[in-house]
């Protein structure tokens, strides 16, 4: 006689994740267009009508699958703060280059997030998720900044916070799109660099003792 077989019931959390990430995929292959209820339901394995016991509407979805992607890119360099010491530069350092090497730094990231950009315009609701997650990147480098020893003007950190998420902004697709057009550890060290310029500090001095770093270097 065969043993009967034991099934585990998923928790909402992992079908929650799981339409997530079925959504992320279909969204990176074809567009928005391409991740439709059947379509993910596929992905996921599960039936349509179970989307509907997660979610409201496929929108509340897709919305919900590119802020886990712009939260979770956040989440990595927020984490590297955690792992260094209290220095104002050292933690900066560390954020910056926690959203410059993988898993941050990754083409399939940025086929999702370009896969999203034109229906950003057309869709407040995805407008409004995709501005709460550019200030809340833009927010905690500001902050980072505005813990360095230096004096500055009313307005300062706000418009060099800005700068420097553009910086960093452009490095991340570059790297991430075209890696082998960049030695190890490279695209990490022009952005410090290039952010301490910005800032009229040197990041650079105060690496040692980021994770992996030396490891990475040209």
């Amino acid at each position: 006689m065969q043993p009967r077989r034991l099934y585990r019931r998923e928790s909402e959390e992992s079908r929650r994740s799981a339409l997530i990430a079925a959504t992320q995929d279909l969204v990176a292959e074809g567009g928005p267009e391409a991740a439709t209820v059947r379509a993910i339901a596929e992905r996921a394995g599960v039936t349509p009508g179970l989307i509907r016991h997660y979610f409201q509407s496929k929108d509340e979805l897709t919305r919900a699958a590119y802020r886990a992607l712009m939260d979770g890119m956040t989440a990595k360099g927020s984490d590297a703060i955690e792992g260094v010491g209290a220095g104002p530069e050292e933690r900066l350092a560390a954020f910056i280059a926690a959203s410059l090497r993988p898993p941050v730094l990754d083409a399939g990231a940025v086929v999702l997030w370009a896969g999203y950009m034109h229906k950003v315009r057309s869709d407040p609701d995805l407008m409004a998720v995709h501005e709460a997650a550019y200030l809340a990147y833009r927010d905690t480098l500001q902050r980072l900044i505005e813990t360095l020893p230096r004096t500055t003007r009313p307005g300062q950190t706000r418009g060099e916070a800005i700068a420097c998420n553009a910086l960093i902004d452009g490095l991340w697709v570059e790297g991430s799109l075209l890696p082998a057009t960049f030695a190890p550890g490279e695209i990490v060290t022009i952005g410090l660099t290039s952010v301490g310029a910005i800032l009229g500090v040197d990041l650079m001095a105060h690496t040692a003792m980021l994770p992996d770093f030396g490891k990475s270097l040209p």
